[in-house]
C-alpha cells in the first residue's frame, strides 16, 4: 500500500505544480485543508505512536522529543538557508534572480525525497500510521508542487525549465520510496525516526503551508479548511 501513496505524492506534487501556474490565487482553501491534514497527523497519530514506542523500548521520552525537535529545527535551517529573501520576493520591486529560484525548487526537492522516504519508513512501523502520514504526504505533495513553480516563476525563470524542474520534484518521492525498501529499522531507531518525521510535519504544516494559506487570502473559509482538515483526520485515525 505504501506505493500506492508514494505515487499519489508524485501525481499530487504534479497537480499543484500545473494548476500553481493558472489558479495560484484561488488555492488558499486547498492549502489551510492540507495545513489542518498535516498538524492533525502529528498530533492524533504520530504522538500516539511515539507514546507505544517509548514504552515498548524503554527509551527515555527526552530522547525521542529531541528526534522531534531535530526534525523540526533541521527542516528549518534547511529551508531559511535555501529560502531567504524568497518568500516575500514581491515586496522588493522588479528584480530577478533564476538561479535562487532554481535553488530554492531543489530544497523543495530535497523535502519530497524525504516525504517518500517518511511514506516507506511510516509502514514499517504500523500500516495505519502510514496510511496517516501518506494523506498527510500527499497533501503536502501538492503544496510542494505549488510552491516549486512559485519560486521558479517569480525569480524570472522560463516555463520550459519551471516544468523540468516541477517533474523533477514529483519524481523525488518515488526515489524516495525506493530508498525505504532497502531500510530496515530496530524498534528504537523507528522510534527516533519516528520523532525526526512528526517534526518534519509540524514544522510543513504549521510553518510552511498554513502561512502561505493565509498569507494572500486570509479568510474565515480558510479557518474553516484548517479546521476540517484536522477533523478529517482525527476521524481517520478513531473510526478507520
Amino acid at each position: 500500500m505504501a506505493i500506492l501513496f508514494i505515487f499519489g505524492a508524485f501525481f499530487a506534487t504534479l497537480l499543484g505544480g500545473f494548476l500553481g501556474v493558472r489558479f495560484k490565487s484561488n488555492l488558499h482553501l486547498v492549502l489551510g485543508f492540507a495545513a489542518g491534514v498535516l498538524v492533525s497527523v502529528v498530533s492524533f497519530d504520530i504522538f500516539p505512536e511515539m507514546m507505544e514506542l517509548i514504552a515498548s523500548t524503554g527509551v527515555a521520552p527526552a530522547m525521542a522529543m529531541m528526534a522531534f525537535v531535530s526534525g523540526f529545527f533541521v527542516f528549518h535551517v534547511i529551508e531559511k538557508l535555501f529560502l531567504v529573501h524568497s518568500a516575500h520576493e514581491a515586496d522588493y520591486g522588479h528584480h530577478h534572480h533564476p538561479a535562487v529560484g532554481t535553488l530554492s525548487a531543489l530544497a523543495l526537492t530535497f523535502h519530497t525525497f524525504l516525504d517518500g522516504l517518511a511514506i516507506g519508513l511510516s509502514f514499517q512501523v504500523d500500516p495505519a500510521l502510514g496510511v496517516a502520514v501518506g494523506i498527510g504526504i500527499v497533501a503536502h505533495g501538492f503544496s510542494d508542487g505549488l510552491n516549486t513553480v512559485s519560486l521558479l516563476l517569480v525569480h524570472g525563470n522560463k516555463m520550459r525549465h519551471t516544468l523540468r524542474i516541477l517533474f523533477l520534484n514529483a519524481a523525488a518521492p518515488l526515489l524516495g520510496g525506493l530508498v525505504s525498501l532497502f531500510v530496515v529499522f530496530s524498534d528504537t531507531t523507528l522510534l527516533l525516526a519516528v520523532g525526526f518525521i512528526g517534526g518534519f510535519l509540524l514544522y510543513i504544516g504549521a510553518s510552511d503551508i498554513l502561512p502561505e494559506a493565509h498569507s494572500k487570502h486570509s479568510s474565515y473559509g480558510t479557518i474553516i479548511a484548517t479546521l476540517l482538515g484536522m477533523l478529517f483526520i482525527f476521524a481517520l485515525t478513531q473510526f478507520v
